[in-house]
């Protein structure tokens, strides 16, 4: 029988197991469930990015790309990543969105260059997306997503046999399916800790973390919803004063560039 047969019906079965116990779990930012290897987590990756880049054309920018594809690599080095080995790319759109996608890659939407103004606050966004990454949190939005609808359009798209409404699911799961209306939100955990590693990351990195509070103060002089990639956050204010708690350690953790 294929490998890639097996792999599902092998899920399905450790799904029945661990759904029972999902309620009892002690971990916070999820289910508490992990029924996605890392293999096929980069695969979802692999076929979420091939859907992307099929349907979204690249932006026309070259200084959005250039900017996306220089500071991911400043923050990848200081995460103790190769950026020889991922892609960057930043997609036309108005979507005020990011994410980093297991399989190494990364995208931006044209949109969110209008909040983020300065390279520093280009910086905090994708910081806090690769942080997630780093965080193994896809991996866990994918097992509570496989648990809560019994997996059937995840497996089946592990499987090969990803239909419209199986390649949506993956987006949502892996956080790209904004366009759809399907992101589904990360854990109020997962967030708080994107933030904080997010920051130490860009500080790190040679950006001021205070860009990051400056980015939401944008968007609140602005008047306008919270963009996609953090619609799950708390309001404005709350965010500010979130951040601002992060904000000392995030500042010794602060290498000007």
């Amino acid at each position: 029988m294929p490998t890639t047969t097996v792999r599902p019906l092998c899920l399905a079965a450790a799904l029945a197991g661990s759904l029972a116990l999902a309620g009892c779990t002690g971990n916070a930012t999820g289910l508490g469930l992990n029924l996605v290897s890392q293999e096929q987590l980069v695969e979802l990756g692999q076929q979420d990015w091939q859907r992307l880049t099929q349907s979204t054309p690249a932006t026309a920018n070259a200084d959005y790309q250039r900017r996306a594809q220089q500071i991911s690599a400043r923050l990848l080095r200081v995460a103790s990543l190769d950026p020889a080995g991922w892609e960057v790319r930043v997609f036309q759109g108005q979507e005020a969105n990011a994410f980093a996608l297991p399989g190494q890659k990364i995208g931006v939407y044209e949109g969110l260059f209008q909040y983020a103004k300065t390279d520093a606050q280009l910086a905090a966004v994708i910081g806090h997306e690769i942080a997630h990454n780093l965080e193994g949190h896809a991996a866990e939005r994918v097992s509570t997503q496989m648990a809560t609808d019994a997996g059937t359009s995840i497996l089946g798209a592990v499987a090969g046999a990803s239909g419209v409404g199986g390649s949506e699911m993956i987006a949502a799961a892996l956080g790209t399916g904004a366009q759809y209306g399907l992101l589904l939100p990360y854990s109020r955990n997962q967030e708080l800790e994107a933030d904080r590693a997010g920051l130490l990351m860009m500080a790190r990195a040679g950006y001021d973390p205070q860009a990051a509070i400056d980015l939401w103060q944008n968007m609140k002089q602005a008047g306008n919803q919270p963009p996609t990639f953090m619609s799950t956050h708390p309001g404005t204010a709350d965010r500010i004063a979130a951040l601002q708690k992060l904000l000392p350690e995030a500042k010794a953790a602060y290498k000007p560039g």
